[in-house]
């Protein structure tokens, strides 16, 4: 495969911009700026949060870049400014018509030039292998020094809708067939073959040699970096065991060096710990009890048949999928390939993207105005019916036909929990992944693995487990109905139009939860005041 990228190579700009002849905008921003974030706001670490997201580059040149991508255009003569989570994304329109999409990515999108050669290399190999809805790349430079100032990517905009904004128009056959179609882009996806774990890069990627195994003209490398606003100052460093791995021993030990990197170094940091969250010390004998463990799952033959390394979509959902407005089983863009990473089968097996999830059945009990209008609960019997025929769709697609998805799916989730959290235990409390360590201990057996299981809790513990999982579970509880009440996402995110009445809400329901533990506290219960204050997951009061 022949790396397309002409304007590209690490470390080079090729011939000087000449603004004078592209004029590229006629337009200034007005109440934004194309370098701040202003998609919404925080309840929690908000500035923090936008500072993260803010990006100095050269917008001008940009536009310019983009005007050279498209053959016959002069000038940037419309912009729409979008925020991501990772990344600013600018639609411009050309003064002869055509639109296309510039996005760059923020700091915490990844590490600087690798994140975007990858993003590229994995977008270009698949449409060089199969026939899949993918952007054309029209330019693209993972060199942040070129003349815009930052890394970028500029395509084709798709063509179509997005999933989301026209599912719940369609009808029962509609959403059948286009979860149907969706799920055969995945066994497309699925049927790639590949000798290692990691991500895929172009050959002149700015890594070390060591670290490439080659793919034809790209290379598989890892994918663990950290993500998340903060986690700079909280972790270490990079993991010293960064890949690419050949096998699921590996792989596994990947993982555990991983959240052993993720550790701050020091116990005297500003994080006030809940016990459910657990010290530096507990979750390095944690991470000792998972290294064991996993060496051990990873030499059952079942669990090595559904570990084949898999290149599949990092967020297969409606957001990043779209489809014809004139017919929307008819799939014309799939976007956002930035996370794509090779990953044992298993990683993916069980996940069950939006399209396809299982309907939720209400209790008997319930009091659903929805219920109790005869016309509302044929409507609510015909969406459950509906969910329930494109879980099936998908389902069947993903047991029977992905051969390589098929073992673990019919192994289950229970054998594979600990290698999705081993690596992040300290972003997810020493709570949960004791937790997964307890069930997979209390099941060794019935599950059919050889040997005991290394991991052999005492009483105390399971008793002191107990209850920091118990405070676990309240916390869950307490930002599952915040979500909720307030229409935010777990980091707290609001939009500005929202922003004036959530700040309202929010502190009505910080001073009510509160005051629930002022009366508990002064029962002589276990809450107190201080306690629920550090349990509250927004530091906005």
């Amino acid at each position: 495969m022949a790396n397309p990228k002409p304007h590209s190579s690490p470390g080079t700009d090729p011939q000087p911009t000449v603004r004078t002849k592209y004029c590229a905008t006629d337009f200034e921003f007005e109440d934004e700026n194309p370098h701040t974030y202003t998609g919404g706001r925080w309840l929690n670490r908000n500035d923090l949060e936008r500072t993260s997201r803010h990006v100095k580059f050269d917008f001008p040149a940009l536009c310019e870049r983009a005007v050279r991508a498209c053959p016959g255009a002069t000038k940037v003569v419309k912009y729409e400014k979008r925020e991501g989570g990772f990344n600013r994304v600018f639609l411009l329109t050309m003064d002869n018509g055509p639109c296309v999409v510039a996005r760059i990515p923020t700091s915490i999108s990844g590490p600087p030039s690798l994140t975007t050669n990858s993003e590229v290399a994995t977008m270009t190999y698949l449409q060089s292998k199969i026939s899949l809805p993918i952007p054309k790349i029209l330019d693209w430079n993972d060199d942040p020094l070129n003349s815009t100032g930052t890394e970028y990517i500029i395509q084709e905009h798709v063509v179509g809708i997005q999933l989301h904004q026209v599912w719940a128009a369609m009808n029962s056959e509609q959403h059948m067939l286009c979860t149907k179609a969706l799920s055969l882009m995945m066994k497309k996806m699925a049927s790639l073959d590949f000798p290692a774990y990691g991500s895929l890069y172009f050959a002149d990627a700015p890594l070390h040699p060591d670290s490439k195994i080659p793919i034809e003209d790209s290379f598989c490398v890892p994918v663990f970096w950290n993500r998340n606003p903060g986690e700079n100052e909280l972790y270490g460093g990079p993991s010293p065991n960064c890949g690419p791995w050949r096998d699921l021993a590996s792989y596994c030990q990947g993982l555990i060096d991983t959240g052993f990197s993720r550790l701050p170094k020091e116990a005297t940091n500003n994080r006030e710990t809940l016990p459910h969250q657990g010290s530096i010390q507990g979750h390095i004998q944690l991470l000792k009890i998972c290294q064991e463990v996993m060496q051990n799952l990873a030499g059952d033959k079942r669990i090595k048949d559904a570990a084949i390394p898999v290149l599949l979509h990092p967020d297969f959902h409606k957001r990043n999928i779209y489809v014809s407005p004139d017919d929307p089983t008819v799939i014309t863009g799939l976007i956002d390939w930035q996370s794509a990473s090779i990953e044992p089968a298993m990683i993916y097996a069980n996940e069950t993207p939006d399209f396809a999830v299982p309907p939720t059945i209400p209790d008997e009990g319930s009091s659903d105005k929805e219920l109790d209008d005869p016309q509302l609960s044929k409507q609510k019997e015909r969406e459950l019916k509906d969910a329930s025929i494109c879980h099936q769709t998908y389902d069947v697609v993903m047991t029977a036909l992905i051969p390589k998805l098929r073992p673990a799916r019919l192994l289950g989730p229970t054998f594979f929990r600990l290698f999705h959290y081993s690596h992040t235990t300290w972003r997810d409390s020493a709570a949960t992944i004791r937790q997964e360590l307890i069930e997979l201990s209390a099941t060794w057996k019935e599950l059919g693995l050889e040997g005991s299981c290394p991991y052999s809790p005492t009483e105390e513990e399971l008793k002191q487990h107990a209850r920091d999982y118990e405070e676990f579970e309240a916390i869950q509880a307490l930002k599952s109905w915040l979500r909720d009440t307030l229409d935010t996402n777990p980091d707290g995110w609001i939009s500005n139009e929202a922003w004036d009445a959530a700040k309202v809400a929010h502190r009505a329901a910080y001073d009510e939860w509160i005051e629930t533990a002022k009366e508990a506290e002064a029962r002589g219960e276990d809450m107190t005041v201080a306690k629920a204050d550090k349990m509250w997951p927004f530091d906005a009061r």
